[in-house]
């Protein structure tokens, strides 16, 4: 097995280890930092559970390999919250709107609203529409994370 050293950068912590140059930052994050909440549903990069912020930008944890993420900086579900451990607007909102049902895309969801809501905190429904198009739920009809994600953007607007 070939092994290389990486310095991560992950939810403000950094990490140096040495990964396999297969192993993907989806299992990176779940086995060897033990940040679970990172889901890992189709493995192809579908169905978005994975999705993760890196460098800013949303990427498919399934589809990265570890060692793509030397030197960069990674945000998963577990850093969205604010340091004193209180929730991000978006999160409040879909807590407050029941954006969730089973949990397993929010993770995802969360992450690529994030990064959306960072670059148009006044959507509109079909922009928030289309900005999850690419992360499946088979709970909740889609409704409930549009309604959280605009009212999170009218809180981000008005903060």
């Amino acid at each position: 097995m070939d092994q290389r050293p990486i310095n991560i950068c992950v939810n403000g912590i950094t990490y140096n280890r040495e990964v396999e140059t297969r192993r993907t930052l989806a299992d990176f994050l779940r086995i060897d930092l033990q940040l679970t909440g990172t889901h890992v549903g189709c493995e192809h990069g579908v169905c978005g559970a994975c999705t993760v912020l890196f460098n800013g930008n949303t990427a498919r944890s399934c589809l990265t390999l570890a060692i793509q993420a030397d030197q960069c900086n990674v945000t998963t579900i577990e850093g969205l919250a604010y340091p004193d451990g209180t929730f991000s607007e978006l999160q409040q909102a879909f807590r407050e709107c029941h954006g969730l049902q089973c949990g397993f895309c929010t993770p995802g969801m969360l992450t690529t609203l994030t990064e959306f809501l960072s670059e148009n905190n006044n959507p509109s429904e079909f922009q928030v529409k289309e900005a999850i198009s690419g992360n499946l739920c088979r709970c909740t009809g889609y409704q409930a994370i549009v309604d959280a994600t605009m009212l999170a953007a009218k809180r981000l607007r008005e903060k």
